[in-house]
């Protein structure tokens, strides 16, 4: 079969390799599409803990079941389905298990015609997306789900504040909101990206980039009930700013780095809950699925790029030049 394959640091292409078999409680599905994120970036940099080369990376994919190993309901075959990928866990809901990783890093992802991996990833494909809507779902969708409801519960009429608008799990964050009722307003660097996401249900925007902006934003827009932050760094003490009496932030991320301080007394005098996440439990992809089925949720799409040209596809995701999710149409 065809495949990405990173064989080293920035060492990207696109080769053949043998095809997977399904092991016990395995099942091999056929790709129709895959999609990128900042975790690929970062493996593909070197940026990224625990490296194992050669592998084949991507998280998020769909497709069709084509084979089941021995212990699967042979009922999987022929199923269009969409990929759990965050693998082992464990049986705590609050927290994953040390064993927790994430598919394309050390396990082959789905920048590739096939792929193994055990029946339980496995959830149907909504009816209502196509081959790149579904792909571009998995990852995003499950961190922006868990943040979102699992950990901030958020609820009808609440506002709700979303930084960093056009990546995928800000956008899905966004969706989600609009869907519960909530009052979404986001932050961008780029008037164009807040254009967008006011078409997608944010009711006001606010450039992050310029001096005061919180200020000005708060006492229009805010306080805000939900922050839902990625990049932490300096820009944190604003999101404490903006937060509401008894608010809620949460942030599964650190791009901007480390905040220089933590503005303590502010943190307890509002009485303010700060709140990490990462993916999500194999619950919650259950629930996140049938979330976007109900609300006929359609994930956004900025890109997409044929297999051969997987280079472009992290080009353009390395030079943050998306609104959506970027996707790699197989086959």
């Amino acid at each position: 079969m065809k495949a990405a394959i990173l064989r080293g640091v920035q060492e990207l292409c696109v080769d053949t390799v043998a095809n997977p078999h399904a092991a016990p409680g395995e099942v091999v599905v056929r790709l129709h599409a895959a999609a990128l994120n900042h975790r690929d970036v970062w493996i593909k940099q070197g940026a990224y803990a625990g490296l194992r080369f050669p592998v084949v990376p991507g998280s998020d994919g769909a497709g069709v079941v084509t084979e089941v190993g021995p212990g699967v309901d042979d009922s999987w075959l022929g199923r269009e389905v969409i990929i759990n990928p965050s693998l082992d866990w464990g049986h705590d809901p609050r927290a994953q298990e040390p064993r927790f990783t994430i598919l394309g890093m050390p396990r082959d992802g789905t920048l590739a015609e096939y792929i193994s991996i055990p029946a339980t990833q496995l959830a149907p494909k909504p009816a209502h997306l196509d081959w790149v809507e579904a792909a571009a779902l998995p990852l995003a969708g499950l961190t922006a789900f868990r943040a979102v409801f699992s950990r901030a519960h958020l609820k009808a009429h609440e506002k709700i504040l979303i930084s960093g608008i056009g990546a995928g799990t800000a956008l899905f964050a966004l969706q989600f909101a609009v869907a519960a009722g909530a009052v979404p307003c986001v932050t961008s660097s780029s008037e164009e990206k807040l254009r967008k996401a006011h078409e997608l249900g944010a009711k006001a925007g606010a450039i992050y980039t310029k001096t005061g902006w919180a200020r000005e934003f708060g006492e229009h827009h805010g306080p805000f009930d939900v922050v839902i932050d990625s990049a932490s760094g300096p820009g944190l003490g604003d999101l404490v700013d903006l937060a509401a009496n008894g608010g809620r932030i949460v942030f599964f991320g650190a791009t901007c780095g480390n905040p220089p301080e933590l503005p303590m007394r502010k943190l307890f005098w509002k009485q303010l809950s700060l709140l990490g996440t990462t993916m999500g439990s194999p619950t919650e992809f259950q629930m996140m699925t049938a979330y976007v089925a109900r609300h006929a949720i359609h994930p956004v799409v900025s890109h997409r790029f044929p297999l051969d040209r997987v280079d472009e596809a992290f080009a353009l995701m390395e030079a943050g030049g998306q609104f959506g999710k970027i996707v790699v149409e197989i086959g």
